[in-house]
């Protein structure tokens, strides 16, 4: 094998294949190998079965230089022109171009959200993370399989070798392995992989620090040594046996109700057709249109293998690896998910319409947790409350929980909170405050996100004070496994997570004028959200349809 990366030619041997990528910068700036094949295409026989590795491709170089398509979404229209396709397990690595062998570079590597259903933050630019750190850090980002693609389940699907349930988990733990096997041919440590996601992204880190029977190494060792979650996402995770339905319904709208190989009826559909019922539908007892579809239908499942329990339940349990950790959310995660309701009743019925397990009693007793509050630009008088209730129950209270069942039992002075507040003019005139996800245009670089036209304006302006200590705290944490170590200088320590007081967070605003370090200060989570995330704990068995 070659040096990973040769400055005139960005050049990387495999083994199974040979890439050729592209400088940025020059031989001292960063060599970035785009839609590197890291499993086999999972078509034809292979869909719905765990991934296999790449094929040998002994025809000489293959152009690393475009993005591959990324895994087709829920209710996304195909084809495309080549940005979605079935065929989309590809990897994308960027390091210091002159690496080498001996480099052993720390690894960020980034699982993306969408939800389950889609692939929403894809093909994310990691130069300027490599760029930050001094060229002393590798970025690795991926896609996995979403959707009906990657979470169908049945029994019948697993039933006499048929397939595999949760493939899109398995797809991300199949990267973690080819990092593990390949990164050092890019100049990067196997041994020193830090995970991080957004939204369902970072609900994925939750969940691989509860599988890690399932995605270490053959010591024992986990394949990662440390995991933020920007907005942890925790949805309704069904046990297989009621999700039955779904796959009954998926059969009869692919034309394979009453095959006596139902697997192999849904294998024999081209991608187009199988795309075309790639669609939600109301949960069983919900209404149909024109009534709100379910926000996140494929979803994993509670297999009894990979997943053996709700999160919740597991982490309340102490069923999880010890590894320092980062979670927080922003301070107005359900503003751009929640239905605009005019009414208590409606605000009610969007809540079950995502969580069908709730009663009327229990919907009700949300409502009465988040009563009418003071009104939003454009929206229903109902709209504020809906929001606060959805962003709690799926994002907030699930990274406050995390964190104080890491603290209960743990090295607390290992875990760190935070609460995004970052001011943006149309946000607000929008009335969505500081909406989810919101800190990756910071922490990624305001010019990360492919496609999207680039950041807000304020990250150019007057939010623009939050963008380097934020990216400072992920890339400390990365290199060190702390954000205080290498945090930009005149920035406050990131005190840790400490449940005596029920939780400390650092809290994350631009400052008054866009300063150069912006405004970061230390919170107590309040005894009010305290109350609310007991509350949603003890409803998690419902939210989550956990089979009591």
């Amino acid at each position: 094998m070659q040096t990973p990366s040769d400055p005139t030619t960005a050049r990387v041997n495999l083994g199974y294949a040979q890439y050729q990528g592209s400088l940025v910068g020059g031989a001292n700036g960063v060599a970035q190998y785009l839609g590197i094949r890291y499993a086999a295409p999972p078509t034809g026989d292979r869909r719905w079965r765990a991934p296999v590795e790449p094929e040998t491709d002994n025809s000489g170089d293959q152009a690393a230089d475009t993005f591959g398509p990324v895994c087709l979404g829920t209710s996304r229209a195909y084809p495309n022109g080549g940005t979605e396709d079935e065929d989309c397990l590809y990897v994308n690595v960027w390091a210091p171009a002159n690496a080498t062998l001996d480099s052993k570079l720390p690894v960020w590597l980034f699982i993306q959200g969408g939800g389950y259903v889609t692939n929403s933050n894809a093909n994310w630019n990691g130069t300027f993370v490599v760029e930050r750190s001094n060229r002393n850090i590798i970025f690795v980002n991926f896609n996995y399989r979403v959707g009906l693609w990657g979470f169908l389940a049945s029994e019948r699907v697993r039933a006499n070798g048929a397939g595999d349930l949760n493939v899109g988990l398995l797809d991300q733990i199949a990267l973690m392995r080819w990092v593990k096997r390949y990164i050092p041919q890019f100049g990067g440590d196997p041994d020193h992989v830090v995970i991080t996601g957004t939204s369902a992204g970072a609900g994925s880190v939750a969940l691989h620090l509860l599988i890690s029977h399932a995605n270490k190494e053959a010591d024992g060792k986990p394949l990662f040594v440390g995991g933020v979650g920007e907005s942890v996402f925790f949805p309704a995770q069904p046990p297989v046996a009621d999700l039955e339905w779904q796959f009954d319904r998926l059969l009869s709208q692919a034309g394979c109700d009453g095959e006596s190989d139902p697997m192999s009826c849904l294998r024999g559909i081209d991608t187009t057709t199988l795309q075309s019922v790639n669609l939600p539908s109301p949960f069983p007892g919900r209404p149909n249109p024109p009534a709100p579809l379910p926000l996140f239908y494929w979803t994993p499942c509670i297999d009894g293998i990979l997943l053996r329990d709700i999160p919740y339940v597991l982490f309340s349990r102490g069923e999880y690896v010890n590894v320092p950790l980062i979670m927080g959310t922003t301070t107005d995660e359900g503003t751009v998910f929640a239905f605009n309701a005019s009414t208590k009743e409606e605000m009610a019925t969007f809540m079950q319409d995502n969580y069908p397990n709730l009663t009327v009693a229990q919907a009700s007793s949300i409502t009465d947790q988040y009563p009418l509050m003071p009104a939003l630009p454009m929206h229903g008088p109902w709209f504020p409350s809906a929001a606060a209730a959805y962003g709690e129950a799926t994002f907030i209270c699930p990274a406050t929980h995390i964190l104080s069942s890491y603290a209960q039992r743990l090295n607390s002075s290992r875990i760190w909170g935070y609460r995004y507040n970052v001011y943006d003019a149309i946000n607000a005139e929008q009335g969505l405050g500081v909406p989810h996800v919101f800190e990756a245009w910071a922490v990624y670089g305001p010019n990360s996100q492919k496609g999207t036209g680039g950041a807000p304006k304020s990250y150019y302006s007057y939010a623009s004070g939050v963008v380097h200590p934020l990216m400072d705290y992920w890339i400390s944490f990365v290199r060190t496994l702390s954000p205080n170590t290498l945090r930009t200088p005149g920035t406050p320590t990131w005190e840790s997570w400490d449940t005596g007081e029920g939780g400390r967070r650092l809290l994350m605003e631009a400052g008054n004028s866009g300063t150069e370090t912006g405004n970061f200060t230390m919170e107590t989570v309040p005894a009010e959200q305290r109350a609310r995330c007991e509350f949603w704990k003890k409803l998690a068995p419902t939210t989550q349809q956990k089979k009591v």
